[in-house]
């Protein structure tokens, strides 16, 4: 049975970073704290040499904490879909997705049938968009993952996560960075969603 790659260690916390009580390495800070498409800013560092390889996706019930983030009751499901983002040949980014079934409907329901196109993507065309703040966690390796492509990951990410709004209607989108993504620089941004008026720019 399929597991995830990474679990949340404790609470996710918002910045300032000085806040938390372990500080992630400098070079990857600016790509926590992007505000604009992850997607897009991955797809501009890879020259092209971009890809999405789907781990999961399936009906279930998201974990304790993330049905308390969207406000869900304890017996609500969720579509959760869970992704590599790889640049270059290899795994940069894990990215763990909680869909709603009330934000799946009208003219969101597209949503539900993603195959490997990157959700991040589709979110920031959205003209009904906004994003709530970004949260940090370190989160730990899954020791039942069997993943063979993750087999040399560190016990210890990066991660970062945020509510969207989609025409009113919260998801989750969760994002850590695994151990051969090396950034020589702070990301390409190309659009950022404002956190107020869903506007982007």
């Amino acid at each position: 049975m399929y597991q995830s790659p990474y679990l949340p260690v404790g609470d996710w916390l918002s910045q300032p970073l000085e806040s938390l009580y372990r500080q992630p390495p400098t070079a990857l800070v600016p790509w926590l704290q992007h505000p604009g498409s992850l997607t897009a800013a991955l797809k501009h560092l890879s020259d092209g040499q971009f890809r999405v390889e789907v781990l999961s996706q399936r009906w279930q019930q998201p974990g304790l904490e993330e049905r308390r983030a969207l406000g869900l009751r304890d017996r609500s499901r969720a579509l959760v879909r869970e992704v590599l983002l790889c640049g270059r040949g290899r795994p940069w980014v894990y990215a763990r997705s909680v869909l709603p079934e009330r934000c799946l409907q009208g003219k969101s329901r597209y949503l539900r049938n993603l195959d490997s196109r990157p959700l991040g993507e589709l979110l920031f065309n959205e003209p009904d968009i906004r994003r709530g703040p970004i949260l940090l966690n370190r989160l730990r390796r899954n020791p039942h993952c069997g993943l063979r492509l993750l087999a040399g990951e560190n016990e210890r990410a990066w991660g970062r996560r945020s509510t969207f709004w989609l025409r009113d209607k919260p998801l989750l989108v969760a994002e850590t960075f695994l151990r051969a993504f090396e950034p020589d620089g702070a990301p390409y941004a190309r659009s950022t969603v404002s956190a107020d008026t869903g506007e982007q720019s």
